[in-house]
């Protein structure tokens, strides 16, 4: 089968600089919990050391995480993509399914609902399969996504200025602190 034929949006040059979303199945708000945002922090982290992940901008929201990534010269953004799914897929239900949750039941029951809606799933289902990735081209398309990002709990309602979203790359373009390093794009 063609690759023009499959759903989502392909990364066509493995060392370009992508923005990306990664999207809960159901819209369901796993990360309206710091427990979670931390997994996917520590995940980003370990990618940044050991899987070649330069992080440019990013964004936690509730139920969607928007990234502005590239990699290191001799790792691949797909394998980066496919690996960090899978690590917080299965950090997030391995704490859903042995710590106090309690929306345990209901989410257990969304996310083998959505599994079993494909056949690539075994039993349960966290992010969406079709991603959305889009290949930045210019630099003002570039700032464009950025700021789209950065607004993103602005526009939810939850800060008043971006910057105070903890999870968030906008403290790092302000040079505040941070709870990860960015390789910021001073475009």
């Amino acid at each position: 089968m063609d690759n023009i034929f499959k759903p989502g949006y392909l990364i066509r040059d493995q060392q370009a600089i992508y923005y990306m979303t990664f999207t809960v199945v159901g819209w369901i708000d796993i990360f309206s919990r710091r427990v979670y945002k931390d997994m996917l922090i520590t995940s980003l982290k370990f990618c940044q050391e050991k899987k070649g992940l330069n992080l440019h901008a990013y964004i936690i929201m509730s139920n969607h995480v928007h990234l502005i990534a590239s990699v290191k010269e001799g790792h691949s953004l797909s394998v980066f993509v496919r690996d960090f799914k899978k690590f917080t897929a299965r950090s997030i239900l391995d704490y859903i399914e042995n710590e106090t949750e309690s929306r345990k039941e209901w989410m257990l029951h969304q996310f083998q609902y959505y599994a079993s809606r494909h056949t690539r799933n075994e039993n349960y289902q966290i992010w969406v399969q079709d991603n959305h990735f889009v290949e930045l081209f210019s630099a003002d398309f570039t700032q464009q996504k950025i700021d789209y990002i950065h607004d993103n709990p602005v526009r939810a309602g939850y800060v008043y200025d971006a910057a105070d979203y903890v999870y968030s790359s906008a403290s790092n373009y302000e040079e505040k602190e941070s709870i990860i390093d960015v390789d910021c794009l001073w475009l």
